[in-house]
């Protein structure tokens, strides 16, 4: 069942909202997770995912710059990525938006839907999960 469903890569340097973030995904999406930038690239070269959730404040290499790593990798340029991040600031958000990212979530996460939603909307139609629609009393 499992490899059925979109992977969705995480990278995230803060092991609890890394754990956070895997448990919100889990059973919706197939779910890889990397603790910095250097090892998230590392992963996806050897398991491309449909969307990466990709944190700003990193250490060793930040989320800029691995974007910019991504754009000239011929295997990953087209992976959708969002941007995770404390600072949504518009000034901000503008230059996520001009370094490649194609979407923003705003830490802390309150509402796990919006990030459902950004990552729904950048999946390919192909890759969306099917929604579970439970069962009506027939009547």
């Amino acid at each position: 069942m499992e490899a059925e469903l979109p992977t969705v890569a995480i990278i995230e340097d803060n092991s609890d909202s890394r754990l956070l973030l895997k448990v919100m995904l889990e059973g919706r999406y197939r779910v890889r997770t990397y603790g910095d930038g250097r090892e998230g690239i590392e992963g996806l070269r050897v398991e491309r995912p449909d969307i990466l959730i990709l944190d700003i404040s990193l250490p060793i290499m930040d989320g800029y710059e691995v974007v910019r790593r991504l754009r000239h990798d011929m295997a990953l340029k087209d992976v959708p990525v969002i941007a995770l991040t404390a600072h949504a600031l518009d000034h901000e958000l503008e230059r996520l938006m001009r370094a490649g990212f194609q979407d923003f979530v705003a830490k802390p996460i309150l509402d796990e839907e919006v990030l459902f939603e950004a990552i729904d909307r950048l999946l390919p139609r192909s890759s969306r999960p099917i929604p579970i629609v439970p069962d009506r009393p027939r009547g």
